[in-house]
């Protein structure tokens, strides 16, 4: 006989639905919580900027509370609660680690922290200008790096550290610094930037330069302060190996430098366009009008291009030269004084027409 089928039960239909809102329950909870995880860990977090990159800078010695107050006041991050849950989860406000980091726009929070924690800050690439006083030095290393302007000077004034460490001192320390370009951690202190500066220094001075330096018997400090006389003279390469033949033959041959550069180090001013006799009386051992031989430290930080244009010098029997009249900025030279004064008096007609005195 046929099966008579019973309708089902409500009580069956009940739990059927009470299982699928369980399973819709447990889907949007899932749901959730993915998204939570996912803007939590993985989100983009970075502030996009149209003005480039951006940085977070965390001075040494800072606490976790003024990485956070660094980034709300920059507005670094799009969600900075997110961060601030995340790197205690991490443990991260134990090791705060100084430095400069770049923050990519589409860096998350887990991208972040990692980052943070292990360090990985980014280096700092600039060029050293060359100098004539070290205060200018340290205002350009403090503009670009954490070191304080006020520590490094102090070093640079300290002659027990400078020979100790350098065996130079206060006179000859600009020898040490070689403009151009550095690449460096932004967290470098004062001490660690002259340590730098040092190995690079060290860099230069290869085996070959120091052979030269001695076959011209200059010493590699001596080397430089005729650099920095080279050029101070001169900004056409061209010149300068032929300005270093001019006075390597007056070093040579006993006659005193003459260099006006040095006279305007002496009299303290770089502006002075013409040279009077009265300047030429300045009691100073950087007067090579008075003083025979190289004056005691440099008159500015000596580039490569000078160091070896003094170390490669132009050899030839030239005694004087005069800057053109033209303007070109090249030099006439001469082999006598009497030709000397034949191109000086043409550029001191010049300096008449346009009325320079001083």
């Amino acid at each position: 006989m046929p099966q008579v089928l019973r309708p089902k039960s409500s009580s069956a239909r009940l739990r059927r639905r009470v299982i699928k809102a369980l399973l819709l329950v447990v889907l949007l909870v899932g749901a959730i919580a993915l998204y939570g995880a996912w803007r939590v860990l993985w989100k983009p977090n970075v502030t996009p900027s149209p003005f480039g990159p951006a940085y977070l800078y965390i001075r040494t010695g800072a606490s976790f509370d003024d990485v956070m107050q660094s980034i709300e006041r920059q507005d670094l991050l799009l969600e900075p609660e997110t961060f601030f849950w995340l790197a205690q989860q991490r443990d991260y406000p134990q090791h705060v680690r100084p430095g400069r980091y770049l923050l990519n726009f589409e860096e998350s929070n887990s991208d972040l922290v990692s980052k943070l924690l292990a360090g990985q800050q980014d280096t700092v690439d600039f060029t050293l200008d060359a100098f004539k006083y070290k205060p200018q030095l340290a205002r350009q290393i403090a503009r670009q790096l954490e070191a304080d302007s006020g520590s490094l000077r102090q070093l640079l004034q300290d002659n027990t550290f400078l020979q100790q460490r350098y065996h130079l001192d206060t006179t000859t320390i600009l020898t040490l610094f070689l403009p151009g370009a550095y690449k460096l951690v932004w967290n470098t202190s004062a001490r660690q930037f002259l340590d730098s500066a040092a190995a690079m220094h060290r860099r230069f001075w290869t085996p070959l330069r120091r052979q030269r330096a001695d076959s011209l018997g200059l010493s590699p400090t001596q080397v430089h302060v005729l650099a920095s006389i080279v050029q101070r003279e001169t900004a056409k390469p061209e010149d300068k190996p032929l300005i270093a033949g001019v006075y390597l033959n007056r070093l040579r041959t006993g006659m005193r430098l003459q260099a006006d550069p040095t006279l305007l180090w002496a009299i303290g001013n770089f502006g002075v366009k013409r040279v009077l006799n009265k300047d030429k009386l300045v009691d100073s051992p950087y007067n090579t009008y008075k003083n025979k031989g190289l004056p005691p430290g440099p008159i500015t930080s000596a580039n490569r291009q000078s160091l070896d244009a003094v170390l490669k010098p132009t050899a030839h029997k030239y005694f004087f030269f005069c800057a053109r009249p033209d303007h070109s900025g090249f030099s006439d030279f001469a082999e006598t004084f009497a030709i000397h004064k034949q191109n000086a008096r043409k550029y001191q007609h010049m300096l008449d027409s346009l009325k320079i005195k001083r």
